[in-house]
């Protein structure tokens, strides 16, 4: 029955909440806008890779970048270690088109085929 139709009956319209816990909410946002900001770290860093293989960049462009690249990668460290969040949290999943990024292995640094449990 619609909502439309049960107020017409009279009978009272079951609502539907939604549990909003506000640390939950927080570690949500968080996650989800680091996710981002990793995505896009990582954009960042395979351009420097390909800049560098094809020589367009200066030994002093490549030092700035690397140092830049290293420093965000701490940066992104402390805030998964301040919002207790592990490298593995921050991931989307996009349902049938899988994760947004792949699966890696924290023992190793690899990158794991999605699907792939072995650790």
């Amino acid at each position: 029955m619609s909502a439309l139709a049960s107020r017409e009956r009279g009978t009272p319209v079951q609502r539907h909440c939604i549990d909003a816990d506000p640390e939950s909410v927080e570690r949500g946002l968080v996650s989800l806008v680091l996710t981002i900001v990793e995505l896009l770290r990582q954009l960042m860093e395979r351009q420097a890779l390909r800049r560098v293989d094809d020589g367009t960049l200066t030994d002093d462009q490549i030092e700035k970048i690397g140092w830049t690249l290293m420093s965000l990668e701490e940066k992104m460290a402390e805030l998964r270690d301040h919002f207790g969040l592990e490298p593995e949290d921050l991931n989307l999943d996009l349902g049938p088109l899988g994760p947004l990024r792949p699966a890696i292995s924290a023992a190793c640094g690899q990158v794991s085929p999605v699907g792939d449990t072995a650790k």
